[in-house]
Order: C-alpha cells, then structure tokens, then sequence
C-alpha cells in the first residue's frame, strides 16, 4: 500500500477525534473490519491502528476493541506530569509529611551547621560516598535484613537515580529486562533513555507468575529482572518467601540479574527476607529516603557485590560526579540519632490510617492494596474506561493516574493508581468520595 494512503487513513482518524467527530470512548471499526472497508491488507490495518495509539489518540483493550481515549487526559497521565495545581487534591503522587517535620529540617540543618565536618561539604566527595556514611547506610539496612560490607553501599541522588546507574553500569542497550506487567513507571522512563527491551511477566490477582517467566526465559535471551517484591508500586503485594525463593533459582539457572527496588520496603512489618539476603551475587538493592523520610532530600542507595562497585561509581561520575554531601550528611545524622527510624514507624501508622479510610470510603469497589500501603488500585468495571474516569475526576479538583504509566504489556488494564500520601487526611476523604462517585455509578 503507498505510504500516501495509509498516512492519509491516519491523519483522518486524528482529525475526526481531534474535531470531536469521533467522541471519547467511540468503539472504532475492528482491524478485520477496517481492512475490509478501507481495502487494505490485515497487517496495514493494525499498523493504522498503531500508530494512532502511538498518538496517544486511541488504546486497544484486548476481547473489547480498540476505543477513542479522552484527548484532553494526558498520554501519561499522571505520574509524569507532575504539576502542583491549585485547588487539586493529588492522588498522583506521594510526598508524605508528618507534621512537625519542617521543624525536623530546621533542627537538622541548624546542628549540620555547627558540626566541625561542615568545610569537608564544600569540596567534591568521592563518588560514592564518604566511607564513614557507606558505614552508617550499611548498619541501616542490616535492620532490614540487609547485612553486607559499607564498601558493597554506594550513595546516590535517591533511589530513581539508583536505578538508573544501575541499568547505566550493568546494561547495555538491546539487552532485555523482564518486569511486572503493571511496573514502577519510573523504570519504565529509565529503561527507554537506555534503549531497553522490556518484556512483560503476566500477573495473578497475588503477583507475578514465575511459571510465565521461566518460559520467557527459554524464548528470550533475558539479561535482568527488574522486580518490586517487598511493597509492589502499584499493586501492593509483598511477595511470601517460596516466590522469593522460586526467583532466585530461575535467576540462579538462567544467570540474571535481580534488580531489587525496596523504595516503599520500610511501610511492611516483618516482611520476608529480601532478594538480596537470598542471592547477594546476583541481586542489586536499591532504595532511599524520599518516602520514609522527605522527596525533596534525593539521596539513596545501591546496594551490589563488590565486583560490581567500580563500574557504578563510573556511572555516578558521569552523572552527578558525586553524592549530595550535605544531604547525605544530614541523614546520615538522622539514622544515627533514630530520627529515621521514627519516622518510619510513623508513616506506617500514618498510612495503615490512610488505608483504613480509603477502604471504608471506596466499600463496593474492586480495591487491591497492602493494609500500610501509601497507594492502592482500583480494577474498574467491563464498562468504564480508565481515562475518562481520570478525566471525570479531575473535572472535580481529583488527580489520578490510568494504568498507562505502569503497563508493559500490550493491554492495558481497566484500573486507576491512587496515590494516598500526600493530601492531609480530610482532604483525603474528600478525594475518595469523589473517587467513590465516579466509579461506583459503573458499579450499582
């Protein structure tokens, strides 16, 4: 077929929904039927379809269709338009605050200052990190279960740049990471800056399938699993001890690596061992201090065995040449006094309360979430479509995130992310009450 007519059939597609001729949520011709009608071959049909997903113009759902998307809801709406507008609640995000926490950084920045190490900030530190805070990181994590060498720490600008160096270091471009169907958006982002190939683990209503994973293992040349076992973003599972362990041998037999993101890891009591207690060699642990202690510190940590130190701290180097010194130190201070440790045991406090609420306001509703879980998804109805539920809620001051951001796979679930940490608790309760109404009319 001429490139000429199949840019044409696009083009007219994008202009009858940019016109409003085509409404959101229209159910457009099958791929079968469109061939048929436009006289086209089978294959130029999807392609026509394809495209105008890659548009960000229309979303197939599989056993459904293919649907007209809500134009104006951004593509990714939301976790990578991070905006602060005035007058809207945000489920999009967590920066969970407890009060007194201004006070906190006052206190803090007030002592850094009269410290005798103060000068030392001033001057570039080693890559990654001074060893006294690789040290103090160390003993932190050996709390969770995390018992390794302070020379096995490298100190980052938070854990999204963890991962990041992580894939910079240990990756190359082509090779093919295999993650959760519905995964952290943010190593999504990574993941296509490096030009890698992710491939979809299919999941079950209590986490990913192994058994899918080992057979994708003998069809593809898998170099990594990117995997979130302890406090899952979106889904909140924390995965039992047997699928830890079930990993780990299929990590074992195929040789792959484990990239472990513990970010959201403190909110769980007493979970199973990590990933890396079980397999020190093949794991990469990475995590930080935005969500247990503030967003706006950015400093993390990479957890690896030594022989993969040196080529991390390439890959710091040649991103921000060093750790923040005067944010490393200052949690480095906070861990030391329990200042940390504190704040811990308040945000699960704070969050199973958060929870609570959002089961008592979203009752009816098809909810999966972790009981101290700073996020939750809600499965929506056959009927409803994601983007325009987004839409309709943020029509009403109520920002919320599609499964876009998170799938990896080509079907995109039916389902919202609520991120449940940021507003205070009564305008919490407001925002679900608008989430309760604009997906409980698809359900009564």
């Amino acid at each position: 077929m001429p490139r000429a007519r199949y840019k044409t059939l696009v083009d007219r597609f994008a202009a009858q929904i940019a016109s409003g001729e085509l409404a959101p949520g229209t159910r457009l011709p099958t791929h079968r039927q469109l061939a048929v009608v436009e006289g086209l071959a089978l294959a130029t049909a999807s392609r026509v379809y394809a495209e105008l997903e890659a548009m960000g113009l229309v979303s197939g759902e599989t056993g459904r269709g293919t649907f007209v998307r809500e134009i104006a809801l951004p593509l990714s709406h939301g976790v990578d338009q991070q905006t602060s507008v005035p007058g809207v609640l945000d489920l999009n995000f967590n920066y969970p605050t407890l009060p007194g926490q201004v006070e906190l950084l006052r206190s803090g920045l007030r002592q850094l200052a009269l410290s005798g190490d103060l000068e030392a900030l001033l001057r570039y530190q080693p890559h990654a990190g001074r060893s006294h805070e690789r040290a103090c990181m160390a003993r932190h994590l050996a709390a969770r279960g995390v018992v390794i060498q302070a020379e096995e720490v490298v100190i980052v600008s938070g854990a999204q740049h963890g991962l990041a160096v992580t894939v910079m270091a240990l990756l190359k471009p082509g090779d093919v990471v295999a993650v959760d169907a519905l995964t952290y958006s943010g190593f999504k982002v990574v993941a296509d800056a490096h030009r890698l190939e992710l491939i979809a683990i299919p999941y079950a209503d209590d986490g990913p399938d192994l058994n899918a994973l080992e057979k994708l293992c003998q069809r593809r040349r898998i170099k990594a699993v990117y995997t979130m076992p302890t406090l899952h973003n979106p889904m909140g599972w924390v995965m039992d001890l047997p699928w830890r362990e079930h990993l780990v041998r299929i990590a074992r037999q195929h040789g792959l690596l484990l990239i472990e993101d513990a970010a959201y890891a403190f909110l769980a009591d007493n979970p199973p061992a990590p990933l890396k207690a079980l397999a020190p060699e093949l794991t990469v642990y990475v995590s930080g201090f935005s969500k247990n202690v503030a967003t706006g510190l950015r400093v993390g940590y990479v957890v690896a065995p030594l022989q993969w130190v040196s080529a991390l701290e390439r890959a710091i180097r040649a991103t921000i040449w060093n750790t923040p010194g005067v944010m490393t130190s200052l949690v480095c201070g906070w861990i030391e006094d329990g200042t940390v440790a504190r704040l811990e045991a308040e945000k699960r406090f704070d969050a199973r309360a958060r929870q609570t609420l959002a089961r008592e306001l979203l009752i009816g509703l098809n909810v999966i979430s972790h009981p101290a879980s700073y996020f939750l998804w809600v499965q929506l109805p056959e009927d409803a479509r994601a983007d325009q539920v987004a839409m309709e809620l943020l029509a009403n001051k109520v920002a919320v995130s599609t499964a876009e951001p998170f799938a990896t796979s080509s079907v995109i679930p039916r389902g919202i992310r609520l991120a449940l940490g940021s507003p205070d608790l009564d305008a919490l309760r407001v925002a679900l009450q608008e989430v309760r109404r604009a997906v409980g009319r698809y359900v009564y």
